[in-house]
Formats: C-alpha cells, structure tokens, sequence
C-alpha cells in the first residue's frame, strides 16, 4: 500500500516528489523506488524533489537517502538524473545537501521556497 505522505508524478516533463511530514525509511525507499519506475517509464531526467512539507529527519535517514540515490544511479535510466530539492530552510537545505551532494554541482541544485527559479533551472538542463 502507498504512503499517502508520499506524492510522486510526471508533470510535463518532470517527475515531482513530495515527501511530507516526519519521514521514515520505509517512506525513501517508497519515494525513490518510484522516482526511478517513473524514470524507466517515461525516460525523463528531471526530478523535482519538494521537501517544503518534511520535517527534518534523522542522520541515519539523510545517509539512507545518500546510499539510496548512489544506488538509483547505477541504472541506465538514473545515470543522468538531474535534481532540484524545494527546501523550506536552512536545516533541511544542509540535510539536502549531505542527501544530494555526492551527485556532483551540475546534478543537483537546492532551492528556497522558490518552485518557479526550481523549474528555469530544470528546464535550462533541457537546452
């Protein structure tokens, strides 16, 4: 059964993940399987990861985050991931950062509150 705090859909040409609330590791693992099926479904490359309703989790979830993500991008589809994290502040742009970081500058990009400077960014990486 799906976590109904977890929203994950291709809007145009963008895949939208939304995590709210307190999250669990259940709930990443949920979130990123469907990530990566909506990759391989609909070959887009862009995710749009909205983090403006989580609370701030645990190390242990961040790290989890991380492996999970190193992990995605061993598929084929997931090798050229580019992903913007929508962060509410400063904390959870930090946790983003440890989550996202190893991806590299060019793979990831955090945003505050700002969906629309979020979406330029996405769409520039089509050009």
């Amino acid at each position: 059964m799906q976590d109904a705090r977890i929203w994950v859909e291709p809007v145009g040409s963008v895949i939208v993940a939304r995590v709210r609330g307190k999250p669990t590791a259940d709930m990443l693992r949920e979130c990123e399987g469907r990530v990566l099926e909506l990759t391989r479904d609909t070959r887009h490359v862009r995710v749009l990861y909205d983090a403006l309703e989580l609370e701030p989790p645990e190390m242990d979830l961040v790290l989890l985050q991380k492996q999970l993500n190193s992990d995605g991008r061993d598929h084929a589809a997931a090798a050229s991931l580019r992903n913007a994290i929508l962060v509410p502040n400063t904390k959870i742009a930090f946790l983003a950062r440890i989550a996202f970081g190893h991806a590299g500058e060019a793979n990831y990009r955090v945003f505050y509150n700002d969906l629309s400077a979020a979406l330029r960014w996405l769409d520039a990486s089509n050009a």
